[in-house]
């Protein structure tokens, strides 16, 4: 299988060259050039395999020029006993009605990109001893929050490579913040921006495609890769759960084999529901894709509209991750919804640019409205669901998750569609502590992060993940904070050039 670029498609590599080099030299994310199949008789296979097991066989259809041994190695390494809170990697948990919760943040981050960040140093380590032996790889990262650490967690003192985070100075959660600023590692580096989320991811692209920095990295034995979904080896995993999802719910008698599901995801970049657009592709049936927004709906109105406008206020929200104004991973659905016309998409991601909006044509949008529906809840309606779920279901679900049941009641209620549907639970309630007591008792108390997190779990009787509740005795490593232009000055200190 070959992969090539939403803005050159006479491009044309190989997997591992696509996720080592994160970003196209113009600019374009990497695609594959074809979709691989599977059948209902390949889906049914899964349905008694270990998430393990099914992740090999799909990232197998993928990851062609990966030995099996190399992808035994990079999965067993990924999700081996021990790494995730649940056995199942990935379980569904079922809500009185259609839905059922696909938690994904049973990792040792507890967010979703656990999943693919624990794969993507194996991936990426594999990778570059094919494509480039000679260099170290230095990750470099925008983050809203999770990706942060998830992917520091996964590169933490793997030989051969750095990671340097950048994150929104107030755009995260206290306890987001806590998680980066305390990383262990000695190729780690983090810092902070006087600026938003998209500031960041705008920079970070900026400074991947700049030549000069490309060849003072070179002079020193280096290269750039990505940790954020612009990486193919961040989304390709992604694909691998909504996979395991359909067969788990084959298995719990949701669905017959064969029977759609509906696939609800809370975004800002885009990538954790394209992922399942993707799953669809290869034959996984799924009738449609809901796409969740906060206060920042740039998504729900595109896919509503087919005008994309980021010339908008911004909102700093207690859903944090999905604070985002530029979606990257929406230009590879562009790409498939136009049939792989570059030239297009270049002048989309071009008009976005320069006036910071574009409208597709009728017939690509009608191609994304047959797919996709969209709505969004700010957080007053996020925070009256998550109490309205945890009182009816007794599922405590973070602001994230909140937001996507928010959206998919409405749906329900407009539409009247009762498909069987897998809900993305992309994050851990005690990663948002005050916010969640906020949605149950209409204010949280005024103590620390910590202390919020104990009243949660005894007022709700669930447990706090170790991994947070250790936070409290860890050393800041981490306190230096810069301007937007600085960025670039930043990524030649932390890594000493």
């Amino acid at each position: 299988m070959f992969y090539t670029s939403t803005r050159d498609k006479t491009l044309r590599v190989e997997a591992s060259e696509a996720i080592t080099r994160g970003i196209s030299a113009e600019g374009g994310l990497f695609v594959p050039t074809e979709i691989p199949k599977v059948s209902l008789s390949d889906l049914q296979d899964l349905i008694p395999l270990s998430y393990i097991e099914r992740a090999k066989k799909i990232l197998a259809l993928y990851l062609t020029d990966f030995t099996p041994e190399e992808i035994d190695y990079c999965v067993n390494g990924a999700y081996k006993a021990g790494k995730f809170s649940s056995e199942k990697v990935a379980p569904t948990v079922k809500l009185d009605g259609s839905a059922s919760i696909l938690e994904l943040f049973r990792g040792p981050t507890c967010a979703f990109k656990d999943m693919a960040l624990q794969l993507l140093p194996y991936l990426l380590t594999t990778s570059a001893k094919k494509t480039a032996p000679d260099k170290d790889i230095v990750i470099l990262v925008a983050t809203s929050g999770d990706t942060g650490k998830a992917a520091m967690a996964g590169f933490q003192d793997v030989d051969r490579t750095r990671i340097l985070v950048f994150y929104p100075d107030n755009g995260v959660s206290p306890m987001q913040k806590l998680q980066m600023v305390t990383q262990e590692g000695e190729n780690v580096g983090v810092c902070a921006i006087r600026g938003n989320f998209d500031d960041a991811q705008s920079s970070v692209k900026k400074i991947f495609t700049d030549k000069a920095v490309g060849e003072k990295l070179a002079e020193n034995g280096l290269m750039f890769s990505s940790a954020n979904s612009i990486n193919w080896g961040r989304l390709v995993p992604q694909i691998v759960y909504y996979c395991s999802a359909y067969a788990d719910m084959v298995e719990a008698g949701e669905v017959k084999l064969g029977e759609p599901m509906n696939v609800v995801v809370p975004t800002g970049n885009f990538g954790n529901i394209l992922a399942a657009y993707y799953a669809k592709q290869m034959g996984v049936p799924i009738a449609k894709f809901i796409c969740a927004s906060n206060a920042n709906n740039v998504l729900t109105d595109f896919l509503t509209t087919g005008t994309y406008d980021k010339n908008r206020k911004f909102y700093t929200t207690a859903s944090p991750s999905m604070d985002i104004l530029i979606s990257s991973n929406l230009e590879r659905l562009l790409f498939m919804m136009s049939d792989g016309d570059d030239a297009a998409v270049r002048g989309w991601m071009d008009a976005l640019s320069k006036d910071g909006k574009y409208t597709v044509p009728d017939d690509v949008f009608a191609k994304i409205r047959e797919n996709f529906a969209a709505g969004c809840a700010d957080d007053d309606k996020t925070f009256a669901t998550i109490k309205a779920t945890y009182e009816k279901d007794h599922y405590l679900s973070d602001t994230h998750t909140g937001v996507a049941i928010a959206v998919y009641n409405e749906y329900v209620e407009k539409t009247g569609d009762k498909t069987p549907t897998v809900i993305a639970s992309t994050a851990s309630p005690y990663k948002f502590p005050k916010a969640v007591l906020t949605a149950l008792n209409g204010e949280a108390p005024a103590i620390d992060e910590f202390d919020m997190a104990a009243e949660l779990s005894k007022q709700t009787g669930t447990v706090v993940p170790p991994q947070l509740a250790s936070l409290k005795e860890k050393k800041v490593r981490f306190d230096n904070v810069c301007d937007i232009p600085d960025m670039e000055q930043q990524v030649y200190d932390l890594l000493h050039i």
